[in-house]
């Protein structure tokens, strides 16, 4: 019997995917990985594609792949593969979400802090001649303690930083496609609000949805003009799903108090006019970007690959 071939797009520890050379025949690339062409060029021998957020898994793509059973998303957004379009052509599609909720928490909850309370600014110009004025009221940020943390999506990753939240004295409110149960709700002393209400209530926001055609641009120049001018903005969901150009208006403005950016609209390009401000905190989409969580996830979409195939593990479908 022939060995499944998998076609990886980018450098990934060889020894994650250790389990997959048992019985498989794994294409890893160099530094760099490879580009769409490449990819066009090779994929019509494999069985899986591990796709690059760096292009689009389109159906063009697809097409050339008459072998294609499988793509295996490293990472639990999936906005860079063509759902529907594998799912016509009876192409699984797997992600990995277990791996990626925490460490993504993490980084939101980092991101409200150091937006609130100005440590990026801090630390800035602590480090040049001008410095930071150490008066007592200068420069002051905002507290989190008993604010209220609304949360734009309240799956895994929302619930992950509602319990930091609540750990650190904070009162959730959330918004969510479907309301939760009111087991989960009383566990993080959550209240269901509409999205207007959250909007204008909440002094941190935290945008946490999935991206569909539904939240593209969910938060634009409206949206923002309906939040306090005290309260500061977290996106680690995805880019697409804020409008950069208004965001950066209304900080500029003062609109709003600060942001904590980890995704862009078009990655890995940032708004200029975002890089300008003081009060903005921007990471390069490091959600998962610790040294244990890569490894981890690597090891989980091993396991959602042999799972497919063989039935060893469960698998995390999204189609």
């Amino acid at each position: 019997m022939n060995m499944k071939k998998i076609l990886v797009t980018y450098p990934i520890n060889k020894e994650a995917l250790a389990e997959l050379y048992e019985n498989y025949e794994v294409y890893l690339p160099n530094e760099g990985g490879l580009k769409r062409d490449q990819v066009l060029e090779m994929i019509a021998d494999y069985d899986v594609l591990i796709p690059n957020f760096g292009f689009y898994t389109d159906d063009e793509m697809m097409a050339k792949a008459p072998n294609l059973k499988l793509i295996a998303n490293y990472g639990v957004g999936y906005n860079n593969i063509d759902v529907d379009a594998a799912t016509k052509r009876g192409i699984a599609v797997t992600n990995t979400p277990k791996t990626t909720c925490e460490p993504t928490a993490e980084l939101a909850f980092a991101l409200l802090l150091a937006a609130g309370r100005r440590i990026g600014y801090y630390d800035r110009n602590l480090r040049i001649p001008r410095g930071v004025d150490w008066g007592i009221y200068a420069d002051a940020g905002i507290s989190i303690f008993g604010k209220t943390l609304g949360i734009i999506g309240m799956g895994r990753i929302g619930q992950a930083i509602a319990r930091r939240g609540v750990a650190s004295g904070m009162d959730i409110i959330y918004h969510n496609r479907n309301r939760l149960s009111a087991d989960i709700e009383a566990r993080y002393n959550a209240k269901y609000v509409s999205f207007e209400e959250l909007l204008k209530t909440a002094d941190y926001v935290s945008l946490n949805a999935p991206s569909t055609s539904e939240t593209l641009k969910l938060i634009g120049e409206d949206e923002l003009n309906l939040m306090k001018p005290t309260s500061v903005f977290i996106n680690t969901a995805r880019g697409n799903m804020v409008d950069e150009a208004a965001l950066a208006k209304a900080l500029k403005e003062e609109k709003i108090f600060a942001a904590g950016l980890d995704v862009y609209e078009k990655e890995p390009k940032i708004h200029p006019d975002l890089l300008e401000l003081e009060n903005v905190v921007l990471s390069p989409h490091a959600g998962t970007k610790t040294i244990e969580d890569r490894d981890k996830m690597a090891n989980e979409m091993v396991q959602n690959i042999i799972g497919f195939f063989e039935g060893k593990y469960d698998v995390e479908r999204v189609n």
